[in-house]
């Protein structure tokens, strides 16, 4: 066995994981690993400028790769600083390994220290309980590769989602005969069950017999790289597909089934269709309320079939008629093959031609071509620049919900946002991790000035790291989305939107060495985007836009989904 310190075991360990890079910033209490990557060759650490944006990073790194990111920070506001991040990665089940360092378990004179509010001291593991699926502190060097192994193993299986290791000091330095291994060893963790061939058969059932099927697709198809089944299935029924926010990209948009996504701001022909099935098959999803607006009124005329890891997912919100608590992309396969089994030949007409009528009928807002600086018309000539394995990531708020609307996704993980938290200024990080995980893609963050402020700092990481990206900023000179509910909700009663003419985008760009432009007219965009695409350095493109500017469609929160084209 070799001997090594805690910090060399670490990396050792994290090199067996195939780990490359690792997003953090470096303090006293995580020093020791930092030495030890002084002479690690098959590691890059990259330096973020702020611990929320290294989660991001991490995250976003993930979602692009679909391997864990990895990211660190020291202790106390290091660690803390790292929990929005952490928080966003559960709420959207992204695979990244948390790293933190902690204060010594036991001082110079051997008396204990944790526990006794010492410099930067927070208890992490009780901090993240709830936005982890587990977390791990050691008290002994041996036990570091164990515990790396298994923190990886319950982060990328099953239901993805973030594990944190939190590292004392003195364990770090201590130096002693290690054994590594590669096997996970968790008692109490157990892997999805293959699906119930006989519920698998109960749903091929519904939907052969059904008139007037539906798919929802979730991000827990992208998750279980599953998207080939889920077209595969779609064909073979001839129902039609929407999806989450979460699942875009799941479905080619592309394709004469699809209807977009779903949900407050989803596509007016997916918020109607789905009221219309006779039998929905919902994949991956948690049915959450940005979906389907209202609970009791979702789809209420619908057998529902719910597939999902998850078991805690199933009838958490909406009641379903049949439950298969499997993986996506083993149960779509076992579908696939019974529904064939059982399949009548002949196409369903009827339905077809009634979802083509309410797409044609309710898509015209979405099918307006305007030239003006609108987010219509830069997001639709984005999509005509934007090469189909190009990623677009985005921030929260007016931006994120146009992109949804306007930005056809056409592959998996080529759509990466912050969907169950809704996390302002986590677009521009998860850019910088996307780019390194997918280095000859062009990436994007579409942004809002508000958002964007919120991790500009990050400039400085993607220009010394040498990771360029285009952020596209719509400044509307507001807090958008919060104004289109103040002005729509509360009476145009405007409070603490304003964010003025402050900063200048392109100024700060240039500040951070990164390059700045601003556009006026559609030609200037498309030049734009076309010179950044082929820059060698973050580019930032200002485009101005009107600040009352809203999202629509629109629906208020606890409406149902509108079952007719006057209700939006």
């Amino acid at each position: 066995m070799p001997k090594m310190s805690g910090a060399q075991a670490l990396l050792e360990s994290l090199e067996r994981q195939k780990v490359d890079t690792i997003f953090g910033i470096l303090g006293g209490a995580i020093l020791p690993v930092y030495d030890a990557l002084y002479d690690n060759k098959k590691i890059r650490h990259i330096l973020a400028r702020h611990e929320q944006c290294a989660a991001h990073e991490a995250e976003g790194y993930a979602r692009a790769s679909g391997r864990a990111g990895v990211c660190m920070a020291t202790s106390g506001p290091g660690a803390t600083n790292l929990v929005t991040g952490i928080a966003n990665a559960y709420m959207d089940s992204s695979p990244i390994i948390a790293l933190t360092g902690q204060i010594p378990t036991c001082g110079i004179n051997s008396s204990y220290m944790i526990g006794r509010d010492a410099f930067q001291e927070a208890d992490i593991l009780g901090i993240t309980t709830a936005i982890t699926k587990y977390n791990y502190q050691p008290q002994s060097v041996t036990e570091i590769p164990q515990m790396v192994t298994n923190a990886f193993h319950i982060a990328t299986t099953g239901r993805p989602g973030p594990v944190l290791i939190d590292l004392p000091k003195n364990i770090q330095s201590n130096i002693t005969d290690v054994e590594f291994t590669d096997k996970p060893n968790i008692r109490s963790y157990r892997l999805p069950q293959p699906p119930d061939p006989a519920k698998i058969s109960q749903a091929a059932e519904l939907l052969t017999k059904a008139e007037r099927p539906i798919l929802l697709v979730g991000g827990g198809v992208i998750l279980a790289d599953a998207a080939d089944q889920a077209v595969k299935m779609s064909d073979l029924l001839m129902a039609p597909v929407t999806t989450t926010f979460m699942g875009k990209g799941a479905f080619p948009e592309n394709h004469p089934l699809s209807l977009g996504c779903i949900g407050m701001h989803g596509n007016p022909a997916a918020n109607r269709l789905i009221g219309e099935a006779d039998v929905l098959l919902a994949i991956g999803t948690r049915l959450s309320d940005r979906a389907t607006t209202n609970l009791d009124t979702f789809a209420k005329d619908a057998k529902k079939i719910q597939i999902d890891v998850d078991a805690a997912e199933i009838n958490k919100n909406i009641e379903v008629d049949l439950a298969i608590i499997a993986d996506a992309k083993a149960s779509l396969n076992m579908l696939l093959t019974a529904t064939s089994e059982k399949l009548r030949k002949g196409e369903n007409k009827a339905w077809t031609n009634k979802v083509k009528e309410i797409k044609e009928q309710l898509s015209p807002l979405l099918k307006e071509n305007p030239r003006d600086l609108v987010p219509k018309a830069l997001l639709s000539e984005l999509r005509k620049l934007l090469p189909p394995s190009g990623i677009v990531t985005t921030e929260v708020g007016q931006n994120q919900m146009w992109s949804a609307l306007y930005m056809q996704t056409l592959q998996p993980r080529t759509f990466i946002s912050s969907g169950g938290l809704g996390t302002m200024g986590f677009g521009f990080p998860a850019a910088i991790g996307a780019k390194v995980a997918c280095p000859d893609r062009i990436v994007i963050d579409i942004a809002g000035d508000g958002s964007f402020i919120m991790s500009e700092q990050e400039l400085a990481c993607s220009v010394m790291e040498d990771i360029p990206v285009i952020v596209l900023v719509l400044n509307n000179s507001v807090l958008g989305m919060v104004a289109q509910w103040q002005r729509t909700l509360y009476g145009r009663r405007y409070n603490a939107i304003n964010l003025g003419k402050t900063p200048n985008f392109v100024k700060l760009a240039e500040a951070y060495g990164a390059q700045g432009t601003r556009v006026s007219s559609i030609d200037e965009f498309r030049k734009a985007i076309k010179t950044a695409m082929d820059s060698k350095v973050t580019t930032v493109i200002d485009v101005p836009i009107g600040s009352e500017t809203d999202v629509v469609p629109f629906v208020p929160p606890g409406c149902g989904l509108p079952q007719q084209k006057g209700d939006y």
